[in-house]
């Protein structure tokens, strides 16, 4: 069984990431969605709410695509999650070229702490190469329409945390 992992913030998830969970369920037979919960890092939505609108988001891309799909949360190396994930396989999307060089940079610090996992890059489709979720987040916050951008699930916790 290929198993890959595919991690990030998910702040929240957008039609980017239902994109490369679509053509990542061509390269794999199990794929992990790994939300990251960075000490660090203060997201608009907390890692249980996180977890919750991607798996009701990509339960149902999984399903029809027979994806197996998994829905956690990690606070380690990216390649120390893939390994408890069983995962040798990290699958990136790309949307420009600034995403390419920072991408490039994990991937060979990925590459040099875990030979075995490969990096593989998902470049985003025309139709949602614009999203990022801090965009997304941010337009929400001014009251702004992003259900171009998101699932209405995510719209609706999006309206719902701006509200208040």
């Amino acid at each position: 069984m290929r198993v890959g992992l595919y991690c990030g913030s998910f702040d929240p998830v957008t039609y980017g990431h239902v994109d490369i969970v679509r053509r990542a369920a061509h390269l794999v037979d199990r794929l992990v969605i790994a939300i990251g919960t960075h000490h660090d890092k203060h997201p608009l939505f907390s890692a249980a709410e996180r977890v919750k609108l991607t798996s009701q988001v990509l339960d149902p891309v999984a399903e029809e695509a027979g994806l197996k799909l998994e829905v956690t949360t990690y606070d380690n190396l990216t390649v120390d999650a893939a390994k408890d994930a069983g995962a040798t396989i990290v699958i990136r999307g790309l949307r420009d070229a600034g995403d390419f060089d920072y991408e490039m940079q994990m991937a060979g610090m990925n590459q040099a702490l875990a030979p075995e996992i490969e990096t593989v890059f998902l470049a985003s489709s025309p139709n949602s190469r614009h999203i990022a979720a801090s965009l997304v987040r941010q337009i929400a916050a001014m009251g702004g329409d992003v259900s171009s951008f998101v699932p209405p699930v995510v719209a609706a916790a999006l309206k719902k945390k701006f509200s208040g």
